[in-house]
C-alpha cells in the first residue's frame, strides 16, 4: 500500500507539471527523494506514466490529431504540421541519444536539478520580457521548417533535468515570433513523439522483471497522471490567454533557491 500511496503522488507531480513549463523531471526527482522513491524502478516508473499525459494531450486535441492524420499526403495541412513536429523532434533525440549515460550520471542530482530551475526562471523571464507577442504567429499551422528546428535545437536545454521541456520549447517559439497559446500547443504536439521516444528507450534498456504490484503501481501512476494533466492543460491554455508566464518563472527561481539553502546547510541530501 505504501508502494501504492507513492504511486499516487507521483502521478499527481507528474500531470500537475508535465505541461507547465516548471519541469516535470525535476519535480519527480525532488518528490520522490522526499518520499524515498529512488532506485530503478522509480526512473522506470517516471519515463513510463509520461505516457499517461500524453494520453491527455491525444484526447483533448484528438480533432486536430484526426484531421492532421487524414491530411498527412505532401502539400496538406498534416504532412506540414508533422514534417514541423519531426524537424523540431530531431535535435534533442540525436544529442540525447549521445548523452544520456552522461546526462544521468551527472545531471539527475538535486544540486543539478535545483540550479536548472533557476537558471532556467531567471532565462524565462528574460527571453518572455524580450519575445513574448500576443498578435505575431497565432496558430501552429502557420510555423515553418527553420522556425521548428530552432524550437527543436531550444528543446534541447530540457536533457538538463530541472531545465523543462515545456520551458524550453515555449522559449524556443516565443524567439521564433509565436504568442503563447501557440508556442505552448506546439509543445504539447511536440511532446508526443519526444516521450514516447524516451519511454521507448527506457524499457529497451531496462532489464527488470516487475512484481504484481509493481505493475500495479505503473497503472495507477499512468492512470493519475492522465486525469490530473487533461484538467491542468485546459486550466493552462486558459491562463496564457489571460496572463504572462512569469509567475511560473518565479515558483521555479524562489523554490530552487529555497531548496537549494536546505542543501547547503546539510538539511536536504
Amino acid at each position: 500500500m505504501i508502494l501504492i500511496l507513492k504511486s499516487i503522488i507521483m502521478g499527481i507531480v507528474e500531470g500537475i507539471t508535465e505541461f507547465l513549463p516548471i519541469s516535470s523531471t525535476g519535480h519527480m526527482i525532488i518528490v520522490g527523494h522526499f518520499i524515498n522513491f529512488t532506485g530503478d524502478f522509480a526512473t522506470l516508473f517516471e519515463i513510463v506514466i509520461q505516457l499517461g499525459a500524453i494520453l491527455a494531450i491525444v484526447v483533448l486535441y484528438r480533432a486536430k490529431l484526426w484531421d492532421s492524420l487524414k491530411n498527412l499526403a505532401p502539400g496538406h495541412s498534416g504532412f506540414k504540421l508533422w514534417s514541423n513536429i519531426i524537424v523540431a523532434f530531431l535535435p534533442s533525440a540525436i544529442l540525447g541519444l549521445l548523452l544520456h549515460k552522461k546526462i544521468e550520471a551527472t545531471l539527475f542530482g538535486p544540486v543539478p536539478v535545483l540550479a536548472a530551475l533557476i537558471f532556467g526562471g531567471i532565462l524565462m523571464i528574460i527571453v518572455e520580457n524580450k519575445y513574448r507577442k500576443k498578435d505575431v504567429i497565432g496558430s501552429i499551422d502557420k510555423i515553418i521548417l527553420p522556425q521548428a528546428l530552432m524550437i527543436g535545437c531550444f528543446q534541447c536545454l530540457a536533457l538538463w533535468p530541472g531545465m523543462s521541456r515545456s520551458a524550453s520549447t515555449i522559449m524556443g517559439a516565443w524567439i521564433v515570433g509565436l504568442n503563447s497559446v501557440a508556442a505552448a500547443e506546439f509543445s504539447f504536439f511536440l511532446a508526443i513523439p519526444t516521450m514516447i521516444g524516451a519511454t521507448a528507450l527506457t524499457l529497451f534498456k531496462a532489464k527488470m522483471a516487475l512484481t504484481a504490484i509493481e505493475i500495479i503501481s505503473l497503472i495507477v501512476g499512468f492512470v493519475v497522471s492522465f486525469i490530473v494533466a487533461i484538467i491542468v492543460v485546459d486550466k493552462f491554455i486558459n491562463f496564457l490567454k489571460k496572463k504572462p508566464m512569469r509567475v511560473f518563472a518565479i515558483y521555479r527561481i524562489c523554490v530552487g533557491v529555497f531548496l537549494l539553502v536546505l542543501v547547503f546547510m546539510n538539511v536536504l541530501k
